[in-house]
């Protein structure tokens, strides 16, 4: 989901409701599967609820954290508003979503960070996973491939028997922090969708899950974006030495990081024959963090005072990451501002801080641990407009017009002029009206609205990346 969304130093605290469920509400009673995304992290979610003699009770599982079963507390369904809360070692974690039809979503909370949480009935996630409905006009192939020591697993289609072989091929590379092949976030599969529309059109694709989720092994946060391009790379060389695809006609379709890892991967290799960068930045993970950052806090109605505290607050410890100096002004600063946020608490998320000391020293030394792995260290000033100066392959480069994640206003015009100094050939630049980060049609461009769009793309996107493709692997 991408993501690339990490606002350092956001601060939400929810209200508390009573637990008790409306006797003319429709049952949420059951399984329902979904996604928690906080920051870059996004981690698959099953909550259970149950009526009983005692009211409504619920569990959640978090598989990637191998905690199953864990007792929810406060549960909460009062009109349409559902309320959750998750205790957590010196924290209270919080849901507080909205259902609506067969999905919940909404908001999370958890020690001054926020997030989002998307929840569908299991009986429309197991209708979802077998979409489209079989028999598929193509073949679908489970396989693994290797980079060194680290095993990649994910899922080739292949067009049907009336294709002409070898195939032309695509891989798609997810954007940042860890996710599955299908790049699942909030009930929405946008690489499946992907797959399956390409592949029906002739072209073999190829998407496996990241480092660390799924069948692959390895860890996201001890990598980094050039480790993802040699990922790529291997998976180019998987196919290449397959009798069924074309070796002259492998290309890369990138998501948000996805999409300056591409342009890495290519800059690598003689071996990718195009490339579609779908939100690909241009400019220095930095520069991307305070926008982004900046443009969802207006989004959300953040005063401008607020703002630019935060742009300076984001700037001050992007300085400390690079020097290793300066931490413990920050960590007088932000003991402030959780102060703040625990005063401002209601009694019961209070209360469950039974030492604040040690709460806050937890909090900090998390923060200051996410921001020192090698992938924030290396994403914090790689300048993808290097790579694209450098390279040659076929661009087919798309922005959303409200995407607040990856502006097009910051992120164009550095591409464009990248690809000028490079005497590049071959590229298209298209930014797709109404569409968010995901290419969905989208009111604010805000994260805070992915859990109640409507979960399909904006109608030029896959014909617009279908045709392109299919013009350069005719050639």
């Amino acid at each position: 989901m991408n993501k690339l969304f990490w606002i350092i130093g956001a601060m939400v605290a929810n209200t508390i409701a009573a637990a008790t469920i409306l006797p003319h509400q429709q049952s949420i009673d059951g399984a329902w599967n979904g996604s928690l995304t906080v920051g870059p992290q996004t981690l698959g979610i099953t909550v259970r609820f149950t009526t009983g003699d005692t009211g409504l009770r619920a569990t959640i599982d978090i598989p990637q954290q191998g905690a199953n079963g864990l007792q929810l507390k406060n549960v909460s369904y009062d009109d349409t508003r559902v309320y959750l809360e998750l205790p957590a070692g010196p924290t209270l974690a919080v849901f507080d979503g909205r259902h609506v039809g067969d999905s919940i979503g909404g908001t999370f909370t958890q020690a001054g960070l926020s997030g989002t949480f998307f929840l569908k009935r299991s009986s429309q996630a197991a209708a979802m996973a077998e979409e489209p409905a079989e028999p598929l006009p193509y073949v679908e192939e489970e396989v693994t491939f290797h980079n060194a020591a680290i095993t990649l697993a994910g899922t080739l289609t292949l067009p049907g028997s009336g294709a002409p072989l070898p195939h032309p091929a695509a891989v798609m590379i997810t954007g940042s922090g860890p996710q599955n092949r299908d790049e699942e976030l909030f009930g929405f599969r946008p690489f499946h969708t992907i797959a399956d529309h390409l592949t029906r059109n002739g072209i073999a694709v190829l998407r496996y899950d990241d480092r660390g989720v799924g069948g692959s092994t390895g860890s996201v946060s001890e990598a980094t974006t050039e480790d993802f391009a040699r990922d790529v790379l291997a998976a180019v060389d998987f196919l290449k030495n397959r009798s069924d695809i074309d070796p002259e006609r492998i290309g890369l379709i990138g998501h948000s990081e996805g999409g300056i890892v591409a342009p890495l991967a290519s800059s690598m290799s003689d071996d990718v024959g195009f490339m579609v960068l779908m939100a690909g930045t241009s400019v220095s993970g930095a520069e991307i963090m305070i926008e982004q950052g900046t443009l969802i806090a207006r989004a959300n109605g953040v005063s401008e005072a607020k703002i630019e505290r935060q742009r300076d607050f984001q700037r001050r410890t992007f300085d400390a990451v690079r020097s290793g100096d300066g931490w413990d002004d920050l960590r007088a600063e932000f003991e402030t501002q959780l102060m703040a946020t625990i005063a401002a608490m209601p009694d019961t998320q209070r209360n469950v801080i039974t030492d604040v000391d040690a709460y806050i020293d937890a909090q900090i030394q998390a923060q200051q641990t996410a921001l020192q792995t090698p992938w924030f260290r290396y994403f914090l000033d790689y300048d993808p407009a290097a790579t694209l100066r450098r390279i040659d392959t076929p661009i087919l480069a798309l922005f959303g017009e409200l995407d607040l994640q990856v502006p097009p206003a910051q992120n164009r015009g550095p591409l464009e002029q990248a690809l000028r100094d490079g005497n590049h050939q071959d590229y298209t630049v298209r930014v797709l009206p109404r569409a968010n980060h995901l290419f969905i049609t989208a009111t604010t461009g805000s994260p805070t609205e992915y859990a109640t769009l409507e979960k399909e793309f904006v109608p030029e996107f896959l014909p617009l990346i279908t045709e392109w493709i299919l013009e350069r692997v005719s050639r």
